[in-house]
């Protein structure tokens, strides 16, 4: 039976601003948040930390189960452990989102944390951001988002960041681990990158945060949010 309890789903590309958004939208609401692409990027940090084979995937499906993923709210912002270890920095590295693109290739990974995410839905509401979530994770959710931003666009505000952060990295560097990223996600075998069918498309080029969180947030039914 589906659940009564509602769910924004805010799919997108890296870079199109998912979980900038979804965060503040869900403070908004007073929502839970998923960041489900952080789910990943623990399982690729525990994989990493275990030295896996990625063309193991029964090494990664048991990697995948036997992974403790925990999320607390901190002064710091949300915080992600990993078996108990803060490996909240570790997850953001470039490196560890090509490493969870590849992972999340895998279907039986994919099936393995399916559930994980449906836990997230509790009352009185979830804000899901990631790839799959209006498709296949949630796919009787009371409404669905697909960001996205040209690649210029989603590279410069990712090397931006990283500046920020004191970060160095190349703006042509990081244009093409986007580009060669949409492409893993857009052409897997199972969950591709792609809106749902009842997704409203926001192309958030040119457009500032405050401005992508007002016209979600006006996509949610008054009885929902």
């Amino acid at each position: 039976m589906p659940s009564t309890v509602p769910v924004l789903t805010i799919d997108g590309p890296s870079g199109a601003g998912k979980g900038t958004v979804s965060r503040l939208v869900a403070t908004r609401l007073g929502w839970h948040y998923l960041d489900s692409g952080a789910l990943y990027r623990a399982v690729g940090v525990a994989a990493s930390w275990a030295d896996l084979d990625l063309s193991d995937a029964a090494a990664l499906v048991r990697c995948t189960f036997d992974t403790a993923i925990e999320f607390r709210d901190g002064p710091a912002g949300l915080r992600v452990l990993v078996n108990a270890t803060d490996a909240t920095d570790e997850l953001r590295l470039e490196t560890t989102g090509t490493l969870a693109s590849a992972i999340a290739a895998i279907p039986e990974v994919r099936a393995a944390l399916k559930e994980r995410q449906r836990a997230f839905r509790r009352e009185p509401g979830l804000v899901a951001d990631g790839r799959d979530m209006g498709t296949v994770i949630f796919p009787d959710a009371t409404a669905k988002v697909f960001l996205t931003a040209s690649a210029d666009e989603r590279a410069r505000r990712r090397h931006n960041q990283l500046k920020e952060k004191g970060v160095s990295v190349t703006f042509d560097g990081l244009l093409r681990e986007i580009l060669a990223r949409d492409a893993r996600d857009a052409q897997r075998a199972v969950a591709p990158l792609k809106p749902a069918d009842d997704a409203v498309l926001l192309d958030t080029t040119g457009l500032s945060i405050e401005d992508v969180v007002d016209r979600v947030l006006a996509l949610v039914p008054p009885r929902a949010g």
